[in-house]
């Protein structure tokens, strides 16, 4: 499949090269969500797992704002009027927009500045590597409209990131955490001034081309499926799929390039 035509109706899309950018671009309202715009991200992610011509994903904001979450008139002013089946239809959206994102095999960046809010908090999370500025301020802030801290997958994921304690901390509080608490913590890879973020986030994104492609899909697949297994498992299923990279190409190229003092050009396949 290629996606160079996709043509989204609810944010901005780019790709060539094999890098793809999602850009959320409502900056007049720092880019929020609404019902429509989820679905279309979680059908845009759904479709990248069969994408031929995006190796690596960049999402990031416009107007110097990431995300500020759910769309308070579009989608907090209708939740409140919601039966509970209907209800329980838009969290599972959500929560498959998230896991869209986990799922497809591309490595994902996400390139944040400014306001990065509830469900946009919850998107940078889910990305595989985030970049920030020094004015990103990230929080979970489902507290403080009078629901629980556990969205879209922020439980399980968030301490995975930065602890426990931190993670506990922010989603009872709902409170901002700071880019320079968000980089010493490990949630921010690195920090980058805001006139740089764009270029910082490319850069990562070349590095990344510039590596084995059907690998990287094999670490993202493990790096989520291991969460849920014991240190035995772990090793035994990374001892089958790295065989399964062996196998490859890619590993035949890095192979003579050693032997041939070069550098390996890989192919992806």
């Amino acid at each position: 499949m290629n996606m160079q035509g996709h043509n989204p109706e609810h944010f901005a899309w780019s790709c060539s090269d094999d890098l793809a950018t999602v850009t959320l671009n409502r900056p007049e309202r720092k880019n929020p969500l609404t019902f429509a715009s989820y679905a279309e991200l979680r059908d845009t992610f759904r479709l990248l797992a069969g994408a031929d011509d995006v190796k690596v994903v960049i999402i990031t904001g416009a107007g110097g704002n990431f995300c500020s979450g759910g769309d308070v008139r579009d989608i907090i002013g209708p939740l409140t009027q919601m039966n509970m089946k209907d209800l329980l239809e838009f969290t599972r959206m959500t929560g498959d927009l998230i896991k869209a994102v986990l799922h497809c095999p591309q490595p994902v960046i996400a390139a944040v500045d400014g306001i990065c809010v509830g469900a946009g908090a919850c998107i940078a999370m889910a990305s595989d590597m985030r970049i920030a500025t020094p004015e990103a301020k990230t929080a979970f802030l489902f507290t403080r409209v009078g629901l629980a801290g556990c969205d879209m997958g922020a439980c399980a994921i968030l301490p995975r990131i930065i602890g426990h304690g931190r993670a506990a901390e922010l989603l009872y509080t709902g409170r901002s955490m700071s880019a320079e608490e968000g980089y010493r913590w490990g949630f921010y890879n690195s920090l980058a001034a805001a006139d740089e973020l764009a270029d910082e986030a490319r850069k990562l994104g070349e590095q990344l081309l510039r590596g084995p492609a059907f690998a990287h899909g094999v670490t993202k697949t493990m790096l989520r499926q291991e969460w849920d297994m014991a240190l035995d498992q772990a090793i035994e299923a990374e001892a089958q799929a790295q065989a399964l990279c062996m196998q490859t190409e890619d590993f035949r190229r890095a192979y003579t390039a050693f032997i041939n003092k070069e550098k390996p050009v890989f192919k992806g396949d």
